[in-house]
């Protein structure tokens, strides 16, 4: 078995992170960064990018000189999820977000359910994590497949967030509606784990990085839950039909009890921003991460196999920002 090395206590706070930087920008700056559930991959994603920027505000202050840096401060509150993080840069509430790959390519293309509402700003800074589509379902239930999951209780995920969209998208590619389960419910990544746990819900479905602590959670608590396989025609047609779709293995021993591989599909999870946040920040926060990037890659285990070149175009169905685009090319990447 695999130790997931998490840490819950931390992931109940927002971590906010005063900056200051070398005369870059003329005024103060106050930015969000939407994430998604306090155990989820999300939520460590902005938290850790706000720490990169904290650490380069650091060793700034070695060069600065008195009176031209200002002060910016970070936030990477838990929220909604994908979705909900999209809306929220759209509306300029958020100035950043982490969002699935395909919600990316759907928001800036119009389509799925942003059809009516694109939203052709929608910029691009990196990509992050491989993020499979996940179900998994407690040992009493006996599902060995999606078939399995017919006449049991199910969490879809709650309105706005990836996980949803991608339950949903995948209902769609079987044929099915709510009406095939007993009964469905709107529970938050961080309330299906223990529902699950406590016997409420039969099953859930998750797009999350491995490995990840509360799926180990679900793994050695009381449902003693594994992943399904999620294979097929209807599967298959799904990644054929899409090309933010792939297909994804969660390795056995990956869980505690999880004797073999769990065949899925899944997407990438994305760092995204609106055309209309300065260069200037856009450049500081991509230049923070690929700087410090070993740092970086130490925040979580779901980091440990990324690498700059693929950061700057697996995934990423918006055109890059202006201020990353900056950066990349300064560095050498592009």
């Amino acid at each position: 078995m695999k130790k997931i090395i998490t840490s819950l206590s931390s992931a109940l706070l927002i971590f906010v992170a005063s900056l200051s930087f070398t005369g870059v920008v003329k005024s103060a700056e106050f930015f969000t960064i939407g994430t998604g559930g306090p155990t989820g991959v999300y939520f460590q994603t902005g938290n850790a990018i706000c720490k990169m920027l904290h650490k380069s505000a650091i060793s700034a202050e070695h060069g600065r000189k008195k009176g031209t840096a200002k002060a910016y401060r970070c936030t990477a509150p838990s929220t909604g999820g994908s979705n909900y993080n999209i809306g929220q840069i759209k509306a300029g509430e958020f100035q950043f977000g982490v969002a699935q790959s395909d919600w990316q390519y759907h928001a800036v293309n119009g389509s799925s359910k942003w059809e009516g509402k694109k939203f052709g700003d929608l910029r691009a800074v990196f990509s992050v994590h491989n993020e499979p589509f996940q179900i998994w379902a407690r040992k009493k239930a006996k599902i060995k497949n999606f078939a399995g999951l017919e006449g049991k209780v199910v969490n879809i995920g709650n309105p706005g967030s990836g996980q949803r969209g991608t339950m949903e998208e995948l209902m769609k590619a079987m044929g099915v509606n709510n009406s095939f389960f007993k009964s469905t419910t709107e529970l938050t990544s961080s309330e299906q784990v223990k529902a699950l746990c406590d016997g409420k819900i039969d099953a859930f479905g998750y797009s999350v990085g491995f490995p990840n602590g509360a799926m180990e959670q679900a793994a050695t608590c009381a449902a003693k839950a594994s992943p399904i396989n999620l294979t097929g025609s209807q599967v298959q047609g799904l990644i054929s039909g899409a090309d933010y779709y792939a297909k994804a293995v969660i390795p056995k021993g990956t869980y505690t009890n999880q004797k073999k591989d769990a065949t899925t599909f899944g997407v990438k999870a994305t760092v995204v921003t609106s055309a209309s946040v300065s260069d200037e920040l856009v450049y500081l926060v991509t230049k923070a991460v690929m700087e410090n990037f070993d740092d970086f890659k130490k925040q979580h285990p779901a980091f440990g196999f990324l690498e700059k070149k693929n950061m700057i175009k697996d995934g990423l169905s918006a055109p890059l920002h202006p201020g990353a685009i900056k950066y990349y090319k300064e560095a050498g990447l592009m």
